[in-house]
C-alpha cells in the first residue's frame, strides 16, 4: 500500500491558520513540530510549489525591506476542502523516529558496563531540558491559564505527559543500574 504524503495535509493545516511564508512554515517544523514531525527545507518548498500548481494554495509576493521578496501562501476553498476530508480519515500509522538513546543502549550487553549508566544520565539530562521547553511553550500558549489554541496547548500537555513518564522510566532503571553495580 502506497505511504500517503502527509506533509501536504500538514502543510494545508499550518497555512489554513493563518498565511505564511515558507521560511516560518520551516521555523514551526524546527520548533512546534519538532517533537512530532520533521520536514526538511527541500521537502517542504517542493511541496508548496506543488500545493500551488494544483491549485490547493495561492501565493502573494510581498516586498520585505528594500529587495528581499517574501511569498506568502494561503489555502483556497480547494485546499480546505482536502484538508478537511484528511483530518476525518483514521489515523494511520507512522514509522518511528530515529533515536540514537534506544539503540546504543541495545547494543550494550551487560547491565555493568560504564557506558550504560552514562548514557542513561545523559537521556535524563536530555529530557529534563525538553520539559522545561514544553512547560515555557503551553505557558506561552496559555498565558493566564486562558488557551489561545486548544489543539497546540493538547499537544504540548501530550508531550510534557509523555516525557515526564519516560524520565521516570529512566530513573527506575538507573535505580536499578545501581542496585546491580552494588550487589
Amino acid at each position: 500500500m502506497a505511504q500517503k504524503n502527509t506533509l501536504q495535509y500538514i502543510l494545508l493545516g499550518l497555512i489554513s491558520h493563518e498565511d505564511m511564508a515558507g521560511y516560518d512554515i520551516k521555523k514551526l517544523f524546527n520548533t512546534e513540530l519538532s517533537d512530532f514531525w520533521h520536514a526538511n527545507h527541500s521537502q517542504i518548498y517542493p511541496e508548496l510549489r506543488r500545493l500551488e500548481a494544483e491549485g490547493f494554495i495561492e501565493a502573494t509576493t510581498e516586498i520585505v525591506g528594500e529587495k528581499l521578496e517574501k511569498h506568502l501562501y494561503h489555502i483556497t476553498k480547494k485546499g480546505l476542502k482536502i484538508l478537511h476530508q484528511w483530518m476525518k480519515e483514521p489515523l494511520n500509522d507512522v514509522p518511528p523516529s530515529k533515536d540514537e538513546f534506544p539503540i546504543k543502549a541495545y547494543l550494550i550487553s551487560s547491565a555493568t558496563d560504564p557506558i550504560l549508566m552514562e548514557l542513561i544520565d545523559e537521556e535524563i539530562g536530555r529530557h529534563q531540558t525538553k520539559i522545561i521547553y514544553l512547560r515555557s511553550r503551553l505557558s506561552s500558549v496559555c498565558p493566564n491559564n486562558k488557551i489561545n489554541h486548544y489543539g497546540h496547548a493538547l499537544i504540548l500537555r501530550r508531550a510534557i505527559h509523555r516525557e515526564q513518564s519516560y524520565l521516570a522510566w529512566l530513573k527506575e532503571e538507573k535505580t536499578m543500574l545501581q542496585e546491580i553495580s552494588e550487589q
